[in-house]
């Protein structure tokens, strides 16, 4: 079930059989004592108890004895059982997202009915549901409806190491301690936990159990798993009973309650290489304690035959930022690359006890062991320090991704196949480079901070960054693609310039800096199909692209003639596409590293502005959203909608959490004032309502305009407040008296738009009427009209000044936004590049960036500085769409928007028939080469044939798309649409359908041959298959298709193509 699927993140029955292999298997004796512990007992019997918290140091046994827990609550049929191990090295096992995914799993697995309240959600989202940004809201909402189920009645959740649950911690606890009061949790974690002991001491309804408090029967408990052990030890080495004895008594002696302390001993002496004869002296080198039994350990190692290549491994561990596997730890560490992995496997034993293997993957036996060699044995592991470990890393990652990267590494061949059909090869040729292609250039970065430790050669040009780039750049994003990690592509090259800039060589800093717009440009197209990068996006990119140019050798051979792109980027860095409905609004978080959109389709977008991903979807209005504003702190946001309401959110939960209501009308507009205290917002009803943005009470409702107002904004000191108004005035408010300070007049429509500079002392307004194309400014104090801007070809939709106030951006319905000087009135610059009316702008924090959105349903975002675009986000009742002779000339066929087709004598211009039966508009019509057929195809998706002569319909086909042309081949015996063929050999005699309606006519049929345009539109296609990805931007309106391919566009492109007649060479 796909559903399951996606919602797995780890089978936690699974982790708990692992962790008792890991750990020698689970002993009874050292766990039953809980079972007669009067804490537990009580937490077990008292239905007003619903929390156990275990804490205890490093090595105390917590996890083992959660799984002798497990075992005993599994005994007892009547409850329902779900547990989670969290563990910090583990991304996926270190969030409170993972951790209700796998407690919700496994309640699944036990009562599969419980599906239903994840698939409730899932149908709409899919995987998304688990990935976004509000993926820990929407399964805090699952998970609380299921545990509310009538069937969930006697339910106990357990959650081990909550310590080394790393993100949303804090608010995990809040989902425990506010889930139902009839489910009872255990969790435990280490002593000294700042985050989250001090709430769990506070919580009511708690019971406490503290390891070292009850010293002695821990101690009792460790006492029975030393004799296991020492059983273990004796059975396998066959000691006498004299060395059993002295082994125990040692153990017992030194253990100090401390289990992973036993098992770690036990371990060395384990190791056939000690000799029989010295296993008690071995035995009595062990000191007491955890510190100083890894201290023993290091000094061990150091003293070893393997003594350097033990500390290099344990380096790379302690530096990695994410566990690594044996092939990946090979090509970090150049000494190992002649050992084969069970040699590998005897060197990693040889790192004392630091280091586990589960899997082909190398783990910390115990996060204690990784932090004591960060904080106190580094400088034994990595005498030149971290920063040098950091580099060597890099080194090699970029060694290993030359050595294993090539084009089309998993020997795909077609170059439109999804990421979704494929399957990962075996053996799988990334195996060595994964780690590499994911963290190069964070420890590049790393490096870089102490910079008398990097080579000045690598950051330069023609430099080892420079040289692996020019050759394999796309080769890396095909790798990133192929490992689902395109986003981390995005990262990467955007950190890797931040290090250039003042440092670099010349030539490489423009290569990377074109590699990023080349990434953000396609990097959604590549990452949903790998081999695009040598397809679309060299065919899209610009022709000076320095990464285009470079890489010129890779474009596709089959294309004989490409269309003509422009010369160079535009300001345009990427497309966000992903609303359903036209785009009203959009505006930076104040960090910048956010954008939030409203849409026409009721829902609020949040996007990574580096990476253009959609973070997170809000629902929730009943009506278009006009206007979104994030609050001063960017922790907020506030949305404007037609459904006469203004909804707050917080941006971290994804929860709305208050709905404004009072207005009479829809809600235009609506902002923050500095501070973050109030919210204004303009209303349909006529009205400014001044709401306390804390209380979510309104304080203040200001009228005086005599129509709807379509602005509002507070003066950047909060003190003041301006509103635009349909009536065509402008007004100036006190907030805090509400008294209208001024009336500013001068347009000759309404007023929509308006804009404090951030000095508060100008104001920008302008007029959505069309009559009135002017934007005016203002001085805020006099209400005197200092500039008059004039230029834009349609009315103007939106105004933003700059954060410095010395630029205003206007948004218009002429398709463009446009840069003015906000002193002099001069444009300065012209944005081109939406296919529709612009409707909102919004400037970056630092000014450096602009985003717009459009009617096209995109939004853009643009270098202000440059312009450049940056990503990208008659005789009928009807009109006439075709029209065609026929071959002979003595007949004319039209097809109308009445969904007709009518026939016509050309001679004396008489209708000589009407051909009905299509469900919508009819597009195209055609005849046959021997002018006794009529092919006519629809906006219902239908073609239908007709017999031109007794205008019976002879087949319905199924075309898939909307088609605007369609055609005979030359022979007459099929038919062509953009994307499907048709055998018309497959029609039965004509006859039979002289009496058969065309509504009661079963469709044939198709196939697909040669070129063609995907359904949607997005693909160019060969023989039915995805084959050219098409950008927004050049998705066609209008095609005509032969192995030529031309494209209109509704940006004003027409691309022409030219494809091999023998089809694509793929391979």
């Amino acid at each position: 079930m796909r559903c399951l699927k996606h919602l797995y993140v780890t089978d936690p029955r699974a982790d708990k059989q692992r962790i008792q292999e890991t750990k020698g298997g689970l002993l009874k004796g050292s766990y039953c004592w809980i079972l007669k512990n009067d804490r537990f007992q009580r937490f077990r019997d008292d239905p007003q108890s619903r929390l156990l918290w275990i804490k205890g140091d490093p090595g105390k046994g917590k996890t083992m004895l959660l799984c002798g827990i497990i075992d005993e609550l599994e005994k007892e049929s009547a409850k329902r059982l779900s547990y989670f191990f969290c563990q910090a090295t583990e991304a996926q096992l270190s969030s409170a997202t993972g951790v209700l995914r796998g407690l919700i799993y496994l309640l699944i697995i036990q009562q599969p009915s419980l599906i239903s309240y994840v698939r409730a959600k899932y149908d709409t989202q899919e995987e998304k549901l688990f990935e976004s940004i509000n993926a820990w809201v929407l399964l805090t909402d699952i998970f609380m409806d299921m545990l509310n189920d009538p069937a969930l009645e006697d339910v106990v959740l357990i959650v081990d190491a909550l310590d080394e649950c790393k993100t949303k911690h804090s608010e995990l606890l809040d989902f425990i301690f506010k889930s139902p009061s009839h489910i009872k949790w255990i969790v435990s974690s280490r002593n000294h936990c700042p985050d989250i002991g001090p709430r769990l001491r506070n919580a009511t309804h708690t019971a406490k159990l503290c390891l070292e408090d009850i010293g002695s029967t821990i101690c009792e408990a460790v006492d029975v798993y030393i004799r296991h052990k020492v059983d273990q030890l004796i059975c396998e080495e066959n000691y006498d009973d004299k060395i059993r004895y002295a082994v125990q008594h040692y153990l017992m002696s030194h253990a100090n309650g401390t289990f992973l302390w036993v098992a770690l001993v036990c371990k060395e002496l384990a190791d056939p290489r000690v000799p029989r004869q010295h296993m008690l002296t071995k035995l009595t080198s062990f000191p007491a304690g955890l510190d100083q039994l890894y201290e023993r350990m290091m000094e061990h190692i150091i003293n070893s035959d393997d003594a350097s290549l033990c500390k290099q491994i344990l380096a790379i561990a302690s530096a990695v930022y994410s566990p690594v596997t044996l092939k990946e730890l090979i090509s970090l560490v150049e000494s190992l690359e002649e050992f084969d992995q069970d040699e590998l496997k005897e060197i990693i034993g040889s790192c004392g006890s630091f280091l586990t293997l589960r899997k082909g993957v190398i783990y910390f036996v115990h996060q204690s062991a990784k932090e004591y060699l960060l904080d106190k044995a580094s400088n034994q592991i990595v005498p030149s320090g971290t920063t040098d470990q950091h580099y060597t890393i890099f080194s090699r990652s970029l060694l290993v991704m030359s050595r294993s990267l090539r084009r089309d590494m998993y020997d795909l061949h077609h170059p439109g196949i999804s990421i979704d059909d494929i399957r990962q090869p075996e053996p799988n040729p990334l195996a060595s480079a994964r780690y590499s292609c994911f963290y190069w250039v964070d420890h590049l970065s790393a490096a870089i901070s102490d910079r008398t430790l990097m080579p000045i050669d690598d950051l330069q040009d023609d430099g080892t960054v420079h040289q692996f780039l020019s050759k394999k750049y796309l080769y890396w994003l095909e790798a990133l693609s192929l490992l689902g990690r395109i986003p981390k592509g995005v990262v990467a090259m955007t950190k890797l310039e931040t290090l250039l800039k003042g440092s670099g060589g010349t030539r490489l800093f423009d290569f990377v800096r074109d590699a990023r717009r080349f990434i953000l440009a396609h990097g959604r197209v590549i990452g949903n199909a790998p081999l695009q990068a040598y397809v679309s996006a060299l065919i899209f990119s610009p022709r000076r692209s320095v990464t285009r140019r470079l890489f010129k050798e890779e474009e596709p051979s089959w294309i004989l003639a490409k269309p003509t792109i422009a010369e160079d980027w535009d300001a345009c860095l990427e497309t966000l596409e992903g609303h359903d409905g036209g785009v009203n609004s959009v505006v930076f978080s104040p960090d910048g590293q956010r954008l939030a959109s409203a849409s026409h389709d009721k829902t609020l977008k949040v996007w990574n502005a580096t990476t253009g991903h959609c973070t997170a979807t809000f629902e929730g209005h009943y009506g278009w959203i006009h206007s979104v504003v994030f609050s001063p702190g960017g922790q907020r946001l506030a949305s404007a909608s037609r459904d006469g309401t203004v909804k707050m959110w917080d941006v971290g939960t994804g929860h709305c959490t208050a709905t404004l209501e009072g207005h009479g009308g829809g809600v235009h507009s609506v902002v923050f004032s500095p501070d973050g205290q109030r919210l204004a917002s303009a209303s349909h009803d006529r009205t400014i309502k001044i709401w306390d943005a804390m209380t979510r009470q309104c304080f203040a409702t200001l009228k005086g305009h005599h129509g709807w107002v379509n602005s509002v904004v507070f003066s950047p000191g909060g003190q003041r407040l301006a509103s635009a108004s349909h009536d065509g005035t402008v007004k100036i408010w006190n907030a805090t008296t509400g008294d209208c300070q001024a009336t500013l007049e001068g347009h000759s429509g309404e007023v929509n738009l308006m804009a404090f500079s951030l000095d508060g002392q100008r104001l920008a307004s302008a007029s959505r009427n069309r009559r009135d194309r002017t934007i005016k400014i203002w001085d805020a104090t006099t209400g005197h009209c200092t500039t008059a801007l004039r230029g834009h070809g349609d009315r103007v939709n939106l105004l933003t000044f700059s954060p410095d106030g010395q630029r205003l951006a206007s948004a218009s319905c002429d398709t463009t936004v446009k840069i003015w000087d906000a002193t002099t009135g001069h444009c300065m610059a012209t944005l081109r590049g939406h296919g529709d009316g612009v409707c909102s702008v919004a400037f970056s924090l630092d000014g450096q960036r602009l985003a717009s959105a459009s009617y096209d349903r995109t939004v853009k975002i643009w270098d202000a500085t440059t312009g450049e675009c940056t990503v990208t986000l008659e005789g009928h009742h009807g009109c006439v769409n075709s029209v065609v002779f026929s071959p002979d000339g003595q007949r004319l066929a039209s097809a109308s928007r009445d969904r007709t087709v009518k026939i016509w004598n050309t001679m004396t211009g008489d209708c000589q028939a009407t051909l009905e039966g299509h469900g919508g508009e009819v597009n195209s019509v055609v005849f046959s080469p021997d002018s006794q057929r009529l092919a006519s195809a629809s906006i219902d998706r239908i073609a239908k044939i007709w017999d031109a002569t007794t205008v019976q319909c002879l087949a319905t086909f199924v075309i898939g798309s909307v088609a605007d042309t369609i055609r005979f081949d030359k022979t007459g015996t099929h038919l062509l649409t953009d994307n499907v063929t048709f055998n018309l050999n497959l029609i039965s005699h004509p006859s039979s359908f002289a009496t058969a309606p065309a509504s009661s006519l079963q469709p044939y049929p198709c196939q697909c041959q040669g070129y063609g345009i995907s359904a949607d539109r997005k693909w160019i296609t060969y023989r039915g298959r995805n084959l050219l990805w098409l950008p927004f931007e050049y998705r066609p309106v209008k095609s005509a298709i032969a192995t030529s391919i031309a494209l209109g566009c509704t940006s004003g492109w027409v691309l022409l193509f030219q494809f091999s007649g023998e089809g694509p060479i793929l391979s």
